[in-house]
C-alpha cells in the first residue's frame, strides 16, 4: 500500500511538472512574439523545449493506455531461438541485447534468471526479469514470434538467411496473487548449473527445474548461488507463466465473443526485421515501421510499444 501511494505521488508530480513546463513555454512564446530581436534568438530554444515537452507528454499519455490488471507489474521475459541452429541462436542473443538496452533507457532494472548457450554462438534460450512499474504493461507488446532477414555472418557463401525467435512476456506476481499452485502438482528436479563464472557453477546441484504437471509448464533457474534461491526464482517464473496463461485464455475468449479469428501459431510473426537487401523493421499488428534498424536493435522500441497499445483500443497509429 505504501509503495502504491509513493508511485501515485510520483505520477502526480510528473503531470504537474509537465503542466508547469507547458505554462512556462507559453509565457516565453508570448515574450518572443512581443520582441522582434529577442524573439528570433529565442525561437530555437523554444522549438527544442517544445519537442522535449511533446516527447514527455506522449510518454505519460501512453501510460493511460495501460489499464489492464497486471500492467503496472514488473515483467519476466523469455526468449527462445527457433529452428535454424546457430542463426536463430544468434538472433535470440540479439533480441536479449535489444531488450536490455531498452530497459536501461527506460530506467528499469534487469536480472538474468536462466540461460542456455548455443553450441557455437548465441543463446538457445534466456529468461530475465525487468523490475519496475509498468514493465509488463509496456513489454507485453513483444509477445510473439520475431523474424529476422539478413546476410548470415556464419555462412561462408554470404547467403541471405531467415531466422525466428519466440518471445514470451509474463507479469511478475507475488505469492499472494490468486494463482493456485499445489505442492502435489509440482515435480522439482535439481542438477548442476552450467555456464560461465561463479564458484557454485558445476560444484553442487544448485540449479532447479520445476514442472507444473497439470499444464506441462517447465521452468528452470540456475543463475543464483544456492538451490533455495534458484527454487524461489523458479517459482516466481512459474507463477508468472500461469498468470499469463490465464490472461491469454481471457483474451482469446474476448476475441471469440467479438467474432475475431484467433490463431496461435509459430509461423505468425508479429514483427519483421529486415537487414538485407534493404533495411526495415515493421510491426505487422500496428503497421508501425522504420528504416532505422540499428536504432531498434539498440533498444529504441517505444514507437512500436505505443503503436501496439493504441492499436488495441482502436486509436490511429502514426508510423
Amino acid at each position: 500500500m505504501l509503495r502504491r501511494a509513493e508511485e501515485l505521488r510520483e505520477e502526480l508530480a510528473a503531470w504537474r511538472e509537465i503542466a508547469q513546463r507547458a505554462s512556462g513555454l507559453a509565457e516565453m512564446a508570448e515574450l518572443a512574439s512581443a520582441e522582434d530581436d529577442a524573439g528570433a534568438s529565442m525561437q530555437a530554444d523554444l522549438e527544442r523545449d517544445l519537442a522535449a515537452l511533446r516527447s514527455d507528454w506522449t510518454r505519460m499519455e501512453s501510460q493511460l493506455l495501460l489499464s489492464e490488471p497486471y500492467d503496472a507489474r514488473p515483467a519476466i521475459v523469455s526468449v527462445y531461438a527457433g529452428a535454424g541452429g546457430t542463426e536463430s541462436q544468434d538472433w535470440a542473443e540479439m533480441l536479449l541485447r535489444m531488450y536490455l538496452r531498452w530497459a536501461e533507457r527506460s530506467r528499469f532494472r534487469t536480472e538474468i534468471l536462466d540461460q542456455t548457450e548455443g553450441e557455437e554462438a548465441g543463446l538457445k534460450s534466456v529468461t530475465f526479469a525487468v523490475d519496475g512499474r509498468w514493465g509488463y504493461g509496456r513489454l507485453k507488446s513483444e509477445r510473439g514470434v520475431h523474424r529476422l532477414v539478413r546476410m548470415s555472418p556464419f555462412d561462408s557463401a554470404k547467403r541471405r538467411h531467415t531466422s525466428f525467435a519466440l518471445v514470451e512476456v509474463m507479469p511478475e506476481v507475488d505469492e499472494a496473487a490468486a494463482v493456485d499452485i499445489r505442492d502435489d502438482d509440482l515435480r522439482i528436479d535439481t542438477y548442476r548449473a552450467s555456464g560461465a563464472g561463479g564458484q557454485h557453477v558445476n560444484k553442487t546441484d544448485s540449479a532447479v527445474r520445476i514442472t507444473h504437471l497439470p499444464t506441462g509448464i517447465v521452468v528452470t533457474c540456475q543463475n543464483e548461488r544456492s538451490q533455495a534461491q534458484n527454487k524461489e526464482r523458479a517459482m516466481a517464473v512459474l507463477r508468472a507463466k500461469l498468470v499469463e496463461l490465464r490472461e491469454q485464455e481471457r483474451e482469446a475468449e474476448m476475441a471469440r465473443l467479438r467474432g475475431e479469428h484467433v490463431e496461435a501459431g509459430w509461423g505468425n510473426q508479429i514483427r519483421n526485421y529486415v537487414l538485407q537487401p534493404y533495411t526495415m523493421v515493421k510491426d505487422l499488428r500496428s503497421g508501425v515501421e522504420t528504416s532505422n534498424t540499428s536504432a531498434v536493435l539498440d533498444g529504441d522500441l517505444d514507437a512500436f510499444i505505443e503503436g501496439y497499445l493504441r492499436s488495441r483500443i482502436g486509436q490511429p497509429v502514426v508510423s
